[in-house]
Parts: C-alpha cells; structure tokens; sequence
C-alpha cells in the first residue's frame, strides 16, 4: 500500500531547543485533532467507502497524515532532544520528563493520552465525510492557535505548511461530498432511507 521515502514532507531544523513549544505542539501528535487521529480516521473509514473516488481520496489524506505525524514527531524530538535538566524544571516539562524522559508519547498540549474515542468511523458515506471536513477545520484552528503562541520561524515554517495542508484536505473531502450527493440512492441517502421508511410501522 506505501512506499516509503526517507525524508519529510517538508524540511526541519530547529536550532534552539524549546520544551514549551515542545509540549504545545505535542497536541498535534496525540490531542484530540492531531494527525494521530486523522491518520487513523481516514484509513478506517475507507474499506466502508461505496465510491473509488473517495476510497482514493481517504487513502491519499490518511497516508498524508501519517507524513504530518512525522513531522511533527520530528519538531518535539529537535526541540527536547538538547534540554538540561534546568530547562527542563524551568519550562514546565518535568511532568512529560519523569514519564518518557524525552522520548515521543502521544498525548495532547494538556498532558491527556492519545484515544481513539477522538474520532469516528460510523460506516455511512455521508456522516463519515462530514466528520473528515470538520476534522480538518480542527486541526486548522489548533494549528493556528500554534501560530499564535510561537515565535521561532523554525518552528513556524513546517506549522504553517502544515496549516496549509488541513485547508487543501478540507477542500478534497469537499470534492467528495458533491461526489456523493450527485450519486446518492438508496443504500445512502440520509434524508429518507426507503428500507427504513417506506412502510410505516404498525400501531398496535
């Protein structure tokens, strides 16, 4: 299903380490909207995709995301890896330190583990595509939120490429909604279902 090429999708080098931007963009690994989640999200929803179409636009953005995940696993590594342990107290990454040291644990900007009940894969084309536009507004905000709070332009470079990216799977899982309305029919149209509707129930 993969090939796998051995470099980012985009450049990192942060020079200067930072364990609060480290814990802020840690949310964007293991947080509720991070591309943890919508890796997963996307390559679960479609093996129960009617459509090529959208089975091949969930498989490009699901394995984009796994892309996104590096990256951002990449900028909490560059920004932990030459902490003292000064730094460490005094920036506020004792808790995360004493549990992984400083390796890469899914959790979000809050300190709450990584879980898969941050989304949904509910079998039906048109609740799962809405869910997917949502998730990326998500992830657009926390990305610009990101931006809000740091400073670094090392940091700043591959947020907002990231940020961009949201935008354009936004729009991509958009392309796939009007697929799926201009081929709606019984098996998924979600205003009137006639296996469910057609007969009314009896009274008794």
């Amino acid at each position: 299903m993969w090939i796998y090429q051995k470099k980012l999708e985009y450049p990192i080098n942060i020079r200067k380490p930072d364990a609060r931007a480290a814990k802020i963009i840690m949310t964007q690994y293991g947080g509720p909207d991070g591309e943890l989640g919508a890796s997963l999200r996307y390559l679960s929803q479609r093996f129960s995709m009617p459509y090529k179409e959208v089975i091949g636009t969930l498989t490009d953005i699901g394995t984009e995301e796994l892309a996104h995940l590096e990256m951002i696993c990449t900028m909490i590594y560059q920004l932990t890896r030459n902490l003292s342990i000064e730094e460490i107290k005094a920036q506020g990454f004792a808790d995360y330190f004493v549990d992984h040291t400083t390796g890469i644990w899914p959790a979000a900007a809050t300190g709450m583990p990584y879980t898969s009940a941050s989304f949904q894969s509910k079998g039906d084309i048109i609740t799962d595509l809405h869910e997917d536009m949502a998730a990326e507004q998500k992830a657009r905000t926390t990305y610009d939120n990101i931006l809000r709070l740091i400073d670094d332009p090392d940091i700043r470079e591959p947020i907002k490429f990231l940020r961009e990216r949201e935008v354009v799977h936004y729009q991509r899982f958009g392309e796939s909604l009007r697929i799926t309305q201009d081929k709606l029919n019984e098996k998924n149209f979600y205003a009137f279902n006639p296996s469910f509707d057609k007969t009314p129930p009896a009274i008794s």
